[in-house]
């Protein structure tokens, strides 16, 4: 499907479906809709007074006009109009693609959506349109013999303002990055683990590489490399499993950057649950706990194009979380990257572990900042939901950051304290850490332990437990399966630098 931005007149666009809206109560349609309204003779006042048609946010009422241009017109609803915002842009053009596609239209020409309101500029309006449509457009059919061919052919987005279409047009660009490298992380994610194997996993770093033209360069630790630098986490976590674990780390560093930016990410490409195997049902979607090093491969599949002006690093140490002969047992005790030992207790809190090493040596990198992101806790699913990230910090400067460019990308965080009291919750009689703590707070116990391996460096984890897997549709946006939760904020917070 191609998108085109582009000035134009929508009173006189031939197309098969076109597109305007409205918001919730609005008396009398003005702007781009009221034009459109008017060349129609007030058709579209005339249907919305005799259906009721109350132009809540996503309704949409489909016009079937005579002797217009058009063969069809799309009133989408806005919602309540102080309760507009950048988030609304997103949702209306993925229902009016969606729509669009559903009724086999090919050719869609659409207002730009939210250009004038609200405070919004046309540059971030031409972004969100280009995530909206791109994002609900998106299928994962790599395992099916027969695949959907979508009907939509050519989506316009037309003003009659150029100002806006060159705006727009910037916007829409920073749109497609985002678009390509959530894709690849709900691409990675959707994957069965019996194809998404750590070695997998290093071949799409690869891949990134060399696309990269020499811009992103990668670190490879195989086992052996991994035992010599005492990863004892890692190791200790994968020994169940006949894949062997591997260390990937990533660099793009620009000559111009002043700060960096260490990305550190999960990555148990299937996680059973070890000796303490979880329930069987409990296991379907666990091909996605690597989604933390899905975003960051996702990021740094864009990061050539996106150019930020800061360093930027990717760290994620992939291995499986199985039962056998070898796995690691309930009580044993591993010494982590910086010597500290812990206590596993229950073998299915393996991702601390894990990432115990990953931020040891991300702090090794001497970085500005540290952001790891994580299908942890299912405590912070029970906190918080399906659809919003628990966010935890050291620092407040950075946090901020991190929550203010998860608002403007659209992706849900909330922040949970680092309580100070539960740390004796993780202490161990016989190590200096256990992976489990008491019965409630289980995410802040979690993220209290990855603080212990981060030192004094700034850092946010981000707990993406229940987004990083849809098991409904979401949103207009976001289907069920991977969804990429993570890339699009990280994004936004590389640009803020």
């Amino acid at each position: 499907m191609q998108i085109i931005i582009r000035k134009g007149d929508l009173t006189n666009e031939k197309c098969d479906l076109l597109v305007v809206n409205a918001f919730k109560g609005q008396e009398k349609f003005g702007g781009a809709t009221g034009a459109v309204d008017h060349a129609l003779g007030g058709l579209i006042s005339s249907i919305v007074k005799e259906e009721k048609f109350s132009c809540k946010l996503g309704e949409t009422l489909l016009v079937r006009p005579s002797g217009f241009f058009a063969k069809r017109v799309l009133l989408v609803g806005l919602g309540k109009e102080k309760r507009f915002d950048i988030e609304v842009v997103r949702e209306v053009s993925a229902i009016s693609y969606k729509t669009a596609n559903k009724i086999g239209m090919k050719k869609v020409v659409s207002i730009l959506h939210g250009a004038g309101h609200g405070g919004l500029n046309p540059k971030e309006c031409g972004r969100a349109i280009v995530e909206g449509v791109r994002l609900a457009s998106y299928t994962f059919e790599t395992y099916k013999k027969e695949r959907t061919k979508p009907a939509v052919v050519e989506f316009n987005v037309v003003s009659n303002d150029l100002r806006d279409v060159k705006a727009a047009l910037v916007g829409a660009e920073l749109g497609e990055l985002s678009f390509s490298g959530t894709v690849l992380a709900r691409d990675l994610i959707n994957t069965p683990a019996g194809h998404m194997q750590p070695a997998e996993l290093v071949k799409v770093a690869q891949r990134i590489v060399k696309e990269s033209k020499s811009k992103i360069k990668m670190k490879l630790m195989d086992e052996t490399a991994l035992k010599k630098i005492g990863a004892g986490g890692v190791l200790g976590i994968s020994q169940g499993s006949d894949h062997p674990p591997v260390m990937v780390h990533l660099r793009y560093a620009p000559r111009s950057s002043k700060k960096k930016i260490v990305l550190v990410g999960k990555a148990i490409t299937f996680d059973s649950g070890g000796l303490s195997l979880k329930p069987a049902e409990a296991m379907y979607t666990m091909k996605c706990d690597m989604a933390g090093a899905a975003a960051v491969l996702g990021v740094f599949s864009i990061l050539a194009k996106l150019q930020p002006r800061v360093t930027v690093e990717g760290i994620f140490a992939a291995c499986e979380n199985l039962p056998s002969g070898k796995a690691i047992r309930p009580g044993d005790v591993v010494k982590t990257l910086n010597g500290k030992t812990i206590e596993v207790l229950h073998t299915d809190a393996e991702g601390r572990v894990t990432l115990a090493d990953s931020l040891a040596y991300a702090v090794q990198q001497r970085p500005d900042a540290i952001i790891d992101l994580a299908t942890l806790t299912g405590a912070c699913v029970v906190a918080l939901g399906e659809e919003i990230s628990g966010v935890m910090s050291n620092n407040r400067k950075l946090i901020t950051k991190v929550l203010d460019a998860s608002k403007t990308a659209g992706e849900k965080m909330w922040e949970l304290p680092l309580e100070r009291a539960y740390k004796k919750e993780i202490k161990s009689e016989v190590a200096d850490y256990k992976n489990i703590a008491g019965k409630y707070g289980g995410a802040l116990t979690a993220g209290l332990l990855l603080q212990e391996f981060v030192d004094d460096v700034p850092w946010v984890h981000i707990d993406i437990a229940g987004p990083a897997f849809a098991e409904r549709q979401i949103n207009a946006y976001t289907g069920k399966g991977g969804t990429g939760a993570g890339v699009r904020t990280l994004i936004e917070l590389l640009r803020s630098y």
